[in-house]
């Protein structure tokens, strides 16, 4: 007894944080922006291909995923600069723009580097408890996804660029008559969201396999996420990953994997159904 509750609290704090790590970028970039990010996956697989390779180059691991990122955020503020930025009065036109940025990258990266690379070890080990055998890093990765929002929160609500990017969100057009830099608002916007999808790419580098189509396993969680937590992140993203999380944890215990996913994709359809506006919306709503 005491070992399937341990496994199943292991198991939920693991999918909470994959959930919350793989979902806080497109969720800055949908609710702030309004753009459905197509090629989210594909710069959760840049920062782990630049973790990687600077890593096995000699780069300590921390400091590598710190690259990772940074390289992640650049190429999105590029991206936004050169495509999106002139795209945002035009959704269904970003996400075609959106969708082609994410094959090109994929099967560039397949042509210049091949099908995989040699990965890296899983750091810190693991420890036994009541028979069942546990990776330290992964308990540690729900304290760094929490400590992330705590970041975003911080930035968003304390700091002069938060103000700016909250004004922004709610009118763009008295924001910029103010004196804003909305265009500068919206490609440091842009660059965060990348660079977080790329410190995601960086921090489960370790743990699995770095293909190109990597990004294909955090983009369906990563949607979902979004979609039940709603478009204002500070507020949804931790209650949708503690509802998803729970559900796909009982469900892949009792009935495995398949069953996990399937219970993730029903949950989206109650919850656009009964909560359209999602989990932030729902707050918002009951606060007024």
């Amino acid at each position: 007894m005491l070992a399937t509750v341990i496994g199943f609290l292991y198991q939920f704090a693991d999918t909470f944080a994959f959930l919350i790590l793989s979902s806080v970028g497109l969720a800055i970039i949908f609710g702030m922006m309004g753009v459905i990010n197509l090629a989210h996956g594909e710069f959760i697989m840049c920062g782990a291909y630049v973790t990687v390779l600077t890593a096995r180059a000699g780069l300590p691991l921390p400091l590598a995923m710190v690259l990772g990122a940074l390289t992640a955020g650049i190429i999105g503020m590029l991206i936004e600069y050169f495509v999106i930025r002139r795209l945002y009065t035009r959704l269904f036109d970003s996400i075609v723009a959106t969708w082609a940025i994410s094959l090109i990258a994929t099967q560039g990266m397949l042509i210049v580097v091949g099908p995989s690379i040699e990965g890296l070890k899983t750091p810190f080990g693991s420890f036994d408890l009541a028979g069942l055998s546990f990776s330290w890093y992964r308990i540690l990765l729900p304290v760094i996804a929490l400590l992330i929002l705590g970041g975003i929160y911080w930035l968003f609500m304390k700091t002069p660029f938060g103000v700016r990017a909250r004004a922004t969100i709610q009118n763009p057009s008295m924001a910029r008559a103010l004196g804003v830099d909305t265009d500068r608002v919206y490609a440091l916007t842009f660059g965060l969201g990348a660079a977080l999808a790329g410190l995601t790419g960086a921090l489960y580098a370790p743990t699995m396999t770095t293909v190109p189509t990597m990004g294909s396993a955090f983009i369906v969680q990563s949607f979902v996420t979004v979609v039940v937590g709603g478009a204002d992140v500070l507020l949804g993203a931790a209650p949708a990953a503690a509802v998803l999380a729970f559900i796909q944890s009982v469900l892949t215990a009792s009935y495995g994997q398949l069953i996990g996913q399937v219970g993730l994709l029903l949950t989206v359809i109650v919850v656009v159904r009964v909560l359209p506006k999602g989990i932030s919306g729902w707050m918002l709503r009951g606060s007024n």
